[in-house]
């Protein structure tokens, strides 16, 4: 019994061994919850306290009509008076209001000049009203701007600039005003959206949550999965339990080519029909060298200099016919391709050369 037992053992470990390795995520990883997203928020301000490194006034009339209408709007009336301060900069602050965002939550916030300004390092942003598309007021903000930039110049017009000076950040400077009053809780159909829409990874998910909530998931198409939430019940609880179920993303055969840095990136589904790959580089080299022209003694003449050029051409010995069979995988076209002796910027010549002949199977996309 006991050699029984360790044959059985030994075969199942075989087994587990060779089974292929699944990549499985969870569903939380892949999908977005319908309502369960940031929404942008934007507003227009001043920075002050700047060291002479704010807006021309004379090339910026908004910064000085928005100077003018604060002071006002404060009891100050410089309708006749001559504005000319370096001191102040106009800007653009932008915010990014998080779902279920509490009012009194703080935020960070972005600062980006919008006029002339040279630098908005130390200055402090006032109050500026963040609005959202909607065109209501959902945050407040106002604090120092951080740029973590560095600028220097001298009087010879001599400058050193490190960073961008003149785009800013505020930590938690934005202090929210207004909810966005998302009723989840109230919600009898929930649609969860794929980052990747894909038909098989969308009927998956509808499978793997059907197998724990039975008759609650259904894949409407690519992209979306319908959900019906359990009625009366814990939502929050219902959702933590969906978003860790796991299943396995499936994709379309894609290569991903890069032609300026040079990157090449391929999917584990990509496959080819038979071909056969030879890949060789051709170097023409002119080299120019100056010759100098003597004349005859007492001949009268003149010392010229004659240019000599010499052109050599090199061929790459030794790169074999590569042939690939068909069905190929990623693993077997990479060695294919290392074997050849190529670098990256020839891998991409070579799998448009194998797309155009029909021989790649997958998508080519190039960035």
């Amino acid at each position: 019994m006991r050699v029984f037992a360790f044959i059985a053992c030994l075969l199942a470990a075989l087994i587990g061994v060779a089974e292929p390795a699944v990549a499985r995520s969870r569903i939380k990883d892949i999908v977005s919850f319908e309502g369960v997203r940031e929404n942008m928020l934007v507003g227009y301000g001043l920075v002050v306290g700047l060291n002479g490194t704010g807006d021309s006034l004379r090339n910026a009339p908004f910064t000085k009509q928005s100077l003018s209408s604060m002071l006002e709007r404060l009891g100050v009336n410089v309708r006749d008076a001559q504005l000319d301060t370096k001191n102040v900069a106009a800007v653009m602050v932008t915010a990014k209001l998080p779902a279920f965002a509490a009012a009194g939550a703080q935020i960070d916030v972005n600062v980006s000049a919008l006029g002339d300004a040279k630098s908005l390092l130390g200055g402090a942003l006032l109050v500026t009203p963040l609005l959202g598309a909607d065109g209501e007021a959902y945050a407040v903000a106002q604090g120092t701007v951080q740029t973590g930039a560095v600028s220097a110049s001298g009087a010879s017009g001599t400058s050193v600039t490190r960073g961008v000076p003149t785009a800013g950040r505020i930590a938690g400077g934005a202090s929210v005003e207004r909810e966005l009053g998302f009723a989840l809780a109230k919600m009898g159909v929930m649609r969860l959206t794929l980052r990747n829409p894909d038909f098989t990874t969308a009927r998956r998910i509808a499978d793997a949550i059907n197998s724990r909530f039975p008759g609650s998931a259904t894949a409407d198409n690519p992209t979306i999965v319908s959900l019906r939430t359990p009625g009366g019940g814990d939502l929050v609880s219902f959702v933590t339990a969906l978003e860790q179920l796991e299943v396995e993303p499936d994709s379309h055969a894609k290569v991903v080519i890069n032609e300026v840095a040079g990157v090449v990136v391929m999917g584990s589904d990509v496959r080819i029909s038979t071909v056969a790959i030879a890949q060789g580089n051709l170097t023409i080299s002119v080299q120019e060298t100056p010759r100098v022209s003597q004349p005859a003694p007492l001949s009268q003449g003149e010392t010229v200099v004659v240019p000599q050029s010499t052109v050599s051409v090199e061929e790459d010995k030794g790169k074999k016919l590569i042939e690939l069979r068909a069905g190929a995988s990623l693993s077997t076209l990479v060695a294919g391709l290392n074997a050849l002796g190529v670098n990256p910027r020839d891998m991409i010549a070579i799998l448009q050369s194998i797309k155009a002949a029909g021989a790649l199977q997958a998508d080519i996309e190039v960035l």
